[in-house]
């Protein structure tokens, strides 16, 4: 009989929920060249292909498609059966606030893992900048935050790249000056933006100011202007600006967790380290088993 393995599944559902080797890498702390021998020999095992690879596009095949289904059961499955065996059930309520930047990728991933292990946990959400979330925080309105860390401060937990974007067809990225779509005068990022365009003698203009991500994207994505987002807030409508394209190097965003005074229950605990445990990129591939 074929057996499949657990940790080639799991790296299985992180490049299809990512669409993308780097993304998943990421993820599951590897090398991208680590996370493509366990899809190939994946592949191997079972005897299909499980993805399409079109220049930086991956796409699921069909069998790709049958076997998520199959890996997300046996995954759950298997954490839960970890959960019942190690520790009590965990119950109660847990009030979560982060930007909706990392909310699009990594909140959806990160709480339906924690829902498989802990179901009698309720977690609720909300999305606002950093800045109010490390507000809320601080108020004791919220328990948990996940924020910017040049922002707010707080324990880091991941790091990524942030990154120029437009739209495919680079419309705005042509003009002069560029017209850019970015967060409030506070914002971290959008300092990051017109600093590094300043030194690059570029000339800019803000068109368009939000805390929405979805707003912002949207702008870019018509080609209305380009903004800066961090790898996880990337969608796959929009191109990424290089200093090929003639935009200089952006730094690192860091992100971080904050915590109120009175999250101190079994409830807050768990919600806390699943969290660091899913973000978490900061340990060298090398060193995680």
């Amino acid at each position: 009989m074929m057996l499949l393995d657990n940790d080639q599944l799991r790296t299985f559902l992180a490049v299809a929920e990512t669409g993308s080797f780097t993304k998943a890498a990421e993820d599951v702390h590897r090398t991208q060249s680590a996370v493509s021998m366990q899809i190939k020999k994946l592949e191997e095992r079972i005897g299909k292909p499980l993805f399409s690879r079109t220049g930086r596009d991956v796409r699921l095949t069909s069998e790709g498609r049958t076997l998520v289904s199959y890996a997300q059961k046996m995954m759950a499955l298997n954490e839960a059966a970890v959960c019942a065996i190690s520790s009590e059930e965990v119950s109660g309520s847990v009030r979560l606030g982060l930007p909706d930047d990392y909310a699009d990728r990594l909140l959806p991933r990160v709480l339906a893992a924690f829902s498989r292990t802990h179901p009698a946990v309720e977690v609720f959400v909300e999305c606002h900048s950093s800045n109010y979330i490390a507000t809320l925080v601080r108020n004791g309105e919220i328990d948990l935050g996940i924020v910017t860390y040049a922002d707010t401060g707080g324990t880091i937990v991941r790091r990524e790249q942030l990154h120029w974007v437009a739209s495919e067809s680079m419309s705005a990225a042509m003009q002069d000056p560029i017209p850019l779509a970015l967060g409030g005068e506070h914002c971290n990022w959008r300092h990051a933006a017109t600093s590094g365009l300043n030194r690059a003698r570029r000339n800019w203009r803000i068109t368009y100011t939000s805390s929405s991500a979805a707003a912002i994207n949207g702008a870019v994505a018509a080609g209305l202007a380009i903004s800066v987002l961090p790898e996880s807030a990337i969608r796959s409508d929009v191109r990424v600006l290089t200093q090929a394209d003639g935009f200089p190097a952006l730094p690192v965003c860091e992100i971080a967790m904050i915590r109120a005074k009175h999250a101190t229950q079994t409830v807050h605990n768990a919600l806390a380290e699943h969290i660091e445990r899913r973000l978490n990129n900061l340990m060298p591939a090398e060193q995680v088993a």
